[in-house]
Parts: C-alpha cells; structure tokens; sequence
C-alpha cells in the first residue's frame, strides 16, 4: 500500500485501486450483514474495530483515498480516549511516532497570559492526553491496519446512491467506474458525513445551524520554533482583537486559526498574500515561512433525533456535527464507533439479543448533546453577540487576571474527554470511560479486551466466580497495583468492577451481593425469545 508522502510541494495522498464488486460480474443481488457507508474516520474505526474482532462488513467509500484532496488538516487532536482505542485497534504506535505529543495549553487575553493547564498531571493513563496529527494519516493507517486484519472489504469508488428500508434489511444502490450494482445490508451503518446522502434519502431532519463566526485555517511551516503546546488568544492583538489559536501537527506543520470578521470574504481572506499578512503581523515582517494549506471555514452543527433508524446506524458527522471547540467531533465519532462495534459483534455471534443496539443511541445521543452543548458555550464566548454576554467576558477577563475561580470561567474550548454515559436498561449504575492502566508484566487494561468480545470482572482482594460466558474475571492481586486500581475504579478490598468491551465502568458491586452485575450484562438472542 502507498503511504502519505510529504514533499516540499505538499502532501500525496494515498491511492487505492478500484476493484469490480462481485455483483457487477453476475447480475446478483448479495445480503451482508454489516455495510458501513463512508471511509473517513468514523467509518474506518468501526471497520477496524469490527475486523480485530473477527466481524466480516464491507464498507463502501465514493473516493479512492483517505482525507480531502488538497490536504486540509481537518481534525488534528486526537484526545487520550480515542488513543486508547487506537492502542487497542493496533494503530496507536504509529500515530505516537508520527504525531505530536502534548499537554500544556496556554491562553492569552493581549499580551498577557490568564491561565495554563497541564492535563497529563491528572492522568492515569498510558497514552497521553493529546496527540496532534493530520486526519488523513490516521485514516490511512487504519486502512493499512484493515488491510492487514482481513475480514473488511474495502470498496474503493463506490459511491451510495438510493437506500431503501425494508423488513428484515436495508436495499443499498451504488453507482462505480464500471456501472451501478445493488446489495442488501442486515445492518447498515452511516458515516457519510456530515452531508449525508443517506440521512437525506430517509427524510431525517439533522435540525441544522450555523454560525455567523467565520474563521480560516493557516498550515505553515515556520523556520521559528515553538513549544509544543496548545496556544490560544482571545483577543489577539495581531489579529485585530479576535481569537487565534496555534497547534503543532505531524511533519512540523503548524495549524494558525484566525477568527475573521463576520462580514468576511472567504476568497479573499484565503488568498496567500493577505494569510501572509496575518502571519508576519503576528511574528514580524523578517518571518520565514511556507504555506501547506489555507481554507476558510464557518462553523456549523446538527444533531438528529434518532442515532438509529430501524436497521441503519448513524455515526459521526452523519449524525452529530460540533464546532471544532475542544477537538470534540472527530474524537466523537471515534468513540461512536467503538461504542457500537462491540454491540454489533455480540448480536452477528448470537450472544446478544438485537436490543442490545438499542443502547447505541441511548448513550452516544447523549454524548453529542453534552457535546454541542460545551461547544455552543465556547462559540459565544469567543463570539460574544449581546451587549450582556461581551459585559460578562470582559468581566472574566479582568477577574482572571488575578482570580484563580474566574479562570475556571474563561472559555477558549473545554477539551475532549470521553463522555459518561446516563442510567438505562443495561446500565443501572450509569457508565464512566476507565483511563488505560498498566497492568503487571508491561501490559495493560486495553490488552484485556484484545482477545473475543467479552465483559471483564476486576476483583479486589477476593476469589470470585462468575457463572456467564461473556464475563472474563481478572484478580488484581498485587498490592502496589490494587492501589492505583481501586483509585481509578472507585472500589475497596472485596469489590469488584464490571468493565466492557469497550473499556466504560458498568458498575460496582460488594463480592457478597453481586446479583445486580447480570442486569448490565445483555441477554443472548436465544434467551430473549
């Protein structure tokens, strides 16, 4: 496979080879059980998600590479959540090498600093809490990664055309280089985007905004350097009192955020010479420096009723988009797709009941809603629109300056963690994402969940027997390590903890008085009926 290549000119995307599908060469009409719609990096997590754990799909993307020719940066912070799923999914050693590690991040008001936060001083975790790379690297090492797992038929240059729900699947029509082809999906899985073709087919309304804030994006390399951390101006002084935001990426590319005016000319403020004129009014006129990529941007968002709609799934930007505040869209749609592959696995083995997909909607609904709603408040912050709110924000400003509580309320973007999940059916404890902790011998929690899809019971202090086939018991047993085990976990000697497959905390429970880990437990098909 061809990898990313980066050259003075910029970058060359990967290019995958278009093969006919079966059904061209017969005529056939084939049932699968999982199609996912759309490569990009919801659609690739879930493929390779659903590949390590042995779950055949075919996956259906219109392009024939990874990211957006032209090479935008898109998304480039990926938050310690999505890095433990990477870890698991076998692609995180590469983004480590490739990437940009950190986990300081500063803000200014002026020429002056308000506040800075370490976030890996907090951290229990073996990743770290933030990584920065270029999207289409992700996605082109998880293709590789796909590759190398089997089981995901990647068709390159299928492109979605018509869908049709039916009883007992989904009719799918797809349009390639060599003509159009029909196929049927038991479950059929949206990651077109944030234009989906699909949600549009189905009539769902996506209850879209948008934001008068305008901004452009500036992917430069600089022959000055900088730390690597996370900088932000709220009023940037060379920026015409708005807010700018600086991030190092892969390659020693450096992402520049400007807020433009709301009357903005996006040509125009894209054009190089006056993103030029931005930059050397920021680091002086003598400044050394070549363009990677320019594009401006108006932030947006939706977010659908249903995440599932009879048999489809809705997944990342198809079914929620969040202003790029704090990295919480494309980490979202990561964690969406880890939260579903699992369920899907269980329910294609016979070993879970279909309701058990019900839940994909109850909790990553009400990630994205927590989600938008964190956003929303960072965007009127920085784009302050009633005399009220720009009041409030001076007054923060001024107290902040001075006032170690009034920095709690200064909003630049309250960064991506992962989102806990409410009360339902199959969490009567409601659910916490556990940081990925070592374990004895160099391994770690996430190993833990690498071999079949099961539930693991961590035991403190006591033997425990657990009488159901997708429960795996773990005994931690060393003292130095019960320790920081039973921090992160909230548990004492003669407790024990309920983690799923996909690494959340469904509860804790006394060795004497267990019953209720069953509930949490999904109930095989056969027991069901």
């Amino acid at each position: 496979m061809t990898q990313v290549q980066w050259s003075a000119s910029g970058y060359t995307l990967p290019q995958y080879t278009f093969v006919p599908p079966p059904e061209l060469a017969d005529g056939s009409v084939r049932r699968y059980p999982i199609v996912i719609a759309g490569g990009g990096l919801a659609g690739l997590t879930l493929a390779c998600d659903l590949a390590s754990r042995g779950v055949a799909c075919v996956l259906l993307d219109e392009d024939d590479t990874v990211g957006v020719r032209g090479a935008s940066s898109r998304g480039i912070v990926y938050a310690q959540k999505s890095l433990e799923i990477f870890a698991r999914l076998g692609i995180y050693e590469q983004i480590r090498a490739k990437g940009v590690t950190w986990s300081v991040g500063r803000t200014f008001d002026g020429d002056r600093e308000v506040y800075s936060f370490n976030r890996q001083l907090a951290s229990a975790s073996l990743q770290p809490p933030f990584i920065n790379i270029q999207q289409f690297y992700i996605e082109a090492f998880l293709v590789e990664r796909i590759q190398t797992l089997g089981c995901a038929d990647l068709r390159w240059r299928n492109m979605v055309t018509g869908v049709e729900q039916r009883d007992d699947h989904v009719r799918l029509m797809v349009e390639t280089p060599a003509g159009a082809y029909e196929l049927e999906a038991q479950w059929l899985i949206d990651a077109t985007g944030a234009n989906s073709p699909i949600r549009d087919a189905l009539g769902l309304d996506a209850h879209a905004s948008r934001s008068p804030d305008r901004w452009c994006i500036t992917d430069v390399r600089f022959k000055k350097s900088f730390p690597a951390e996370r900088w932000t101006w709220i009023r940037a002084p060379f920026n015409d009192g708005r807010a700018v935001w600086q991030h190092l990426m892969a390659d020693n590319v450096w992402r520049v955020d400007f807020q433009m005016g709301q009357d903005a000319d996006p040509e125009y403020v894209s054009r190089p010479d006056v993103a030029a004129q931005r930059l050397r009014a920021y680091l002086g006129e003598d400044l050394e420096f070549e363009f990677v990529w320019i594009g401006p941007y108006q932030y947006r968002d939706h977010l659908l009723d249903e995440f599932k709609v009879w048999r489809v799934f809705f997944i990342g930007d198809s079914a929620h988009v969040v202003s790029p505040f704090g990295a919480r869209g494309g980490n979202s749609g990561i964690q969406d797709a880890a939260n579903l592959a699992w369920k899907l696995a269980l329910v294609q083995s016979g070993e879970a009941d279909e309701r058990l997909l019900d839940s994909y909607h109850d909790e990553r609904r009400a990630a994205a809603v927590e989600n938008l709603q964190v956003a929303r408040r960072t965007a009127r912050f920085l784009a302050s629109l009633s005399p009220a709110e720009k009041l409030f924000r001076q007054a923060v400003l001024d107290l902040a300056r001075e006032h170690a509580f009034a920095r709690a309320l200064v909003d630049t973007g309250r960064m991506s963690v992962a989102n806990a999940y409410p009360v339902s059916r199959h969490l009567p404890q409601g659910a916490r994402s556990v940081p990925n902790l070592p374990l004895p011998g160099g391994q770690a929690l996430v190993d833990l969940f690498k071999e079949g899809t099961r539930f693991t019971a961590i035991a403190f202090g006591e033997a425990v027997v657990i009488n159901h086939p997708l429960v795996k018991v773990y005994h931690c047993a060393r003292d130095e390590m019960e320790k920081v085990w039973a921090a992160e976990l909230r548990c004492v000697k003669g407790s024990v903890a309920l983690l799923r497959p996909d690494g959340y905390l469904a509860g804790v429970w006394n060795t004497a008085d267990m019953a209720g880990i069953y509930d949490c437990l999904p109930r095989a098909r056969r027991e069901a009926r």
